[in-house]
């Protein structure tokens, strides 16, 4: 009973065909064209001990005072 909403896979799809790409390539695109993103995520996983912040994320946490990197022990 959900609703599926398409995304721009589902256009690329098209756009792919009507440029003359053969359908075995689609997927292999889809891979190519999202690397980058997959590899940002990943160094961002680990650069924060395997927390994501996400785009929407509202931080609970208490705010602190900015110290200069010189200034910190």
């Amino acid at each position: 009973s959900k609703v599926i909403s398409a995304n721009v896979d589902f256009y690329s799809g098209l756009v792919y065909e009507c440029l003359g790409i053969p359908s075995d390539l689609y997927t292999p695109l889809f891979a190519v064209s999202r690397i980058a993103g997959w590899c940002a995520h990943r160094i961002e996983e680990i650069e924060t001990c395997g927390r994501i912040m996400r785009p929407a994320y509202r931080s609970l946490a208490q705010q602190k005072t900015y110290i200069p990197l010189d200034e910190r022990g």
